[in-house]
């Protein structure tokens, strides 16, 4: 018996053993990727990826600064380098490195300021200084895009729970000290990382202002060796100093000096790999950090100068059996779905909370919908306010929520924008219209506005308004306002220009509004002003005309208004209608009973880079007297008859349609100094009619034009030449919208 209890625990004793050798016999050395920074350079990264994939060469921790951050956390939360690649393919990096939100998206006060205020470089105003943004992008769209990829991994705040261990670089704005991030928010962490200074508005964690970790340390080998690992595969694309032949700009001088500094300290990373390390350096030759219509070819050499390494790489390869046991330990989880209870503002971002929960109602209470999250989202950035607007999910009490975090402008909350006309018909003469817009946004905890406008050179005036909404987050409003102005006018006959008129107009009215989402506005208002019209040069001959006379005005109006256009400069897609009713009444002040209606609508369809555009205008007085110069209605000038000069036709009844074809010609790269150009036709018609009785089809003119457009930071740029049915022509350089 006591034999037999022996031998069974010898026999025990040996399974144990050999038990415990299994493991060991299959141990292999951990291995560690390291991942430099190198903007667009760093799509080599993902070729990279996918030979190591081919190879079946397992990954225990990556560590990587700016994009290869961007890379490296993308793979360790489990996404394949596939996947990767494809999400690379599909973002829209021209739309991505652009810093508002898509116009589809603004709140349509937003937009009318598009419709004017057309150079889009961001100023803020305090006190009497003006103020610069951090960055020439906020990152806003791209942290979205990081955002809707990592939402499987969103409360995951330890980025060794990840399915590979992680570590992203950034760098210390104060003092330039290198931080290592491992914890926190994944979409933060590597937001921080690529926030290349001057570019990419700095990140604020945990009382630090953190930008691009290229600064401080673009290849992280040490980081990746204090996380435990055997061996390192460490992948360069780090932008070589250039030769003194190729530094023949300013630019380029600058590129060369951060490309030494960044270099001193990447080879002093390299010097420190051992003999059983990888060291791969896909040869990018001279494509630039801002390349990023190259990244198929960044990817495709990334994987050659892996594949020149794979007698290495393959010693470090597992089996297939052991290969697909690791793969599904280091899959992405599923995109989690669970139910909404609460939305939980951050406390610096308190004062937004009313905002932020009204925004996000239709989500609670419900299962995670990303589509609906996004979209609300991207409604609340679309007020223009926010710097950053960010969320990410959190637990508590066994309750799942959205934790919400705002950053106002840090520039903000008072603007300026400014607007600019220039037109030269190469004949000649010359007219400018500027103006300078001032908005002072958040008036109050409802959200008010007051907007003030002056203009200066052929149209001057002054605008001001002040916009309530009635009550938090609702889409009533009130908006008292003054509006003070001055404009030439051509007194014509049988084509011939008797007299030019002065007009000045001054009014103050109250509106009563409801905004329509953020594609439309319906205005009711009340006015009173003076109108005053004097002779400026020649003698009209008619006694309706007097050299000098003014009217007094006392007007109801309504206005209806519908923006859906993708773009006010040259819209691809998209709608927009505008129609207005003043009604003159003795009973509220005016000299005479009057009635005003015009109504300006626009559709735009494209195909691939071709755009189709019908546009047509119309306007009328129904009633009250002709001869009040400010009520008429002009043409003339560049797609309003381009084949005559501005102003050339004037009268209290038009109408013009227009037909637009244009296509978007050569390359644009994407960022902020990104110019499209487009060239196109167009084809007209219309005229101004003295009575509605004289309007007649073939009483119409018949005009056309051809243009080169460039979407420029100050506005578009026209070179165009109209012509008219008689042969007369026109010749324009304009700078500032025709639309």
């Amino acid at each position: 018996m006591f034999r037999a209890v022996v031998c069974l625990f010898a026999s025990l004793l040996a399974a144990t053993v050999a038990c415990a050798e299994e493991p060991a016999a299959q141990a292999r050395p951990r291995i560690g990727l390291v991942l430099s920074g190198g903007g667009a350079r760093g799509a080599a990264h993902v070729g990279v990826l996918k030979v190591l994939e081919q190879l079946r060469v397992p990954i225990d921790a990556v560590a990587g600064t700016s994009m290869g951050a961007v890379v490296g956390g993308l793979y360790a939360s489990g996404m394949k380098p596939a996947e990767i690649e494809q999400l690379m393919k599909s973002v829209d990096w021209q739309d991505a490195f652009s810093d508002r939100a898509p116009r589809s998206d603004l709140d349509f006060r937003r937009k009318q300021d598009d419709r004017q205020f057309l150079v889009r470089l961001p100023l803020g105003l305090k006190g009497r200084e003006f103020m610069l943004p951090r960055g020439l992008i906020s990152g806003q769209k791209l942290a979205r895009v990081l955002r809707t990829q990592l939402r499987a991994v969103s409360e995951v705040d330890d980025f060794d729970r990840l399915a590979v261990p992680f570590r992203a670089v950034a760098t210390d704005l104060e003092n330039g000290e290198r931080i290592v991030l491992g914890k926190g928010d994944l979409v933060t962490a590597l937001r921080a990382s690529m926030s290349a200074p001057g570019v990419f508005t700095p990140v604020e964690l945990d009382g630090r202002l953190l930008v691009d970790g290229g600064i401080a340390e673009n290849l992280p080998v040490d980081v990746a060796r204090s996380m435990g690992v055997d061996h390192l595969i460490v992948v360069d694309v780090t932008f070589d100093p250039q030769p003194k032949s190729e530094l023949s700009s300013a630019i380029d001088v600058s590129n060369q000096m951060v490309a030494l500094l960044i270099r001193k300290d990447t080879l002093r990373q390299i010097a420190t790999l051992a003999p059983s390390d990888v060291l791969i350096d896909p040869d990018l030759g001279t494509m630039r950090s801002t390349d990023f219509d190259r990244l198929e070819q960044a990817a495709a050499v990334g994987e050659q100068a892996a594949q020149q390494e794979i007698a290495r790489l393959a010693s470090l390869s597992l089996d297939e059996t052991r290969w697909a046991a690791w793969q599904a330990r280091h899959v992405q989880p599923p995109e989690p779905k669970p139910e909404i209870h609460f939305v939980e503002v951050a406390p610096e971002s308190s004062r937004y909370a009313p905002r932020i929960d009204a925004a996000l109602a239709p989500v609670v209470g419900r299962p995670l919908d990303a589509k609906a999250l996004d979209h609300a989202l991207a409604r609340l950035y679309g007020d223009d306010i926010f710097e950053s607007l960010d969320y990410r999910l959190v637990r508590r009490d066994d309750e799942t929520g959205l934790f919400v975090r705002a950053r106002r402008k840090s520039y903000g909350p008072n603007y300026v924008r400014f607007g600019l006309q220039i037109q030269d018909d190469f004949d000649g003469n010359t007219s400018y219209t500027a103006g300078i817009r001032f908005l002072v946004t958040e008036a109050n905890r409802y959200g008010a506005e007051w907007v003030t406008d002056l203009r200066i050179g052929a149209n001057p005036g002054v605008f001001t308004e002040f916009y309530q909404p009635i009550g938090y987050a609702s889409p009533w409003f009130v908006a008292p306002r003054i509006n003070v102005e001055s404009r030439d006018l051509d007194v014509l006959s049988a084509d011939r220009q008797l007299a030019t008129y002065r007009v000045r107009s001054d009014e103050f009215g109250l509106d009563l509004g409801r905004e329509l989402g953020n594609w439309g506005e319906l205005r009711i208002g009340l006015l009173r002003g003076q109108t005053e019209q004097r002779i400026r040069i020649g003698e009209p001959n008619e006694p309706d005309l007097p050299a000098k006379s003014s009217f007094e005005r006392g007007e109801a109006y309504f206005r209806a208004s519908l923006d859906q256009l993708d773009s006010t400069l040259f819209p691809s897609d998209g709608q927009s209608l505008r129609l207005q009713w003043n009604a003159g009444r003795q009973s509220l002040g005016a000299d005479f009973d009057s009635d005003i209606l015009r109504v300006d609508g626009l559709a735009a369809r494209s195909f691939g880079r071709n755009t189709a555009m019908l546009w047509a205008s119309a306007g009328s007085t129904l009633s009250g007297p002709q001869t009040v110069l400010g009520d008429y209605f002009s043409l003339g000038g560049l797609f309003n008859l381009s084949g005559l000069a501005p102003n050339s036709l004037t009268g209290p009844h038009f109408g013009v349609a227009r037909a637009l074809v244009y296509r978007r010609i050569g390359r644009s790269g994407p960022g902020f100094l990104n110019v499209p150009t487009y060239a196109g036709l167009s084809v007209e018609w219309g005229n101004t009619w003295q009575r509605r009785s004289d309007f007649d089809f073939h009483d119409g003119r018949w005009n056309g034009a051809a243009f080169l457009g460039l979407d420029t930071l100050v506005g578009p740029v026209y070179l165009a030449a109209g012509m008219d049915e008689d042969g007369r022509s026109a010749f324009y350089l304009l700078l500032g919208r025709t639309f």
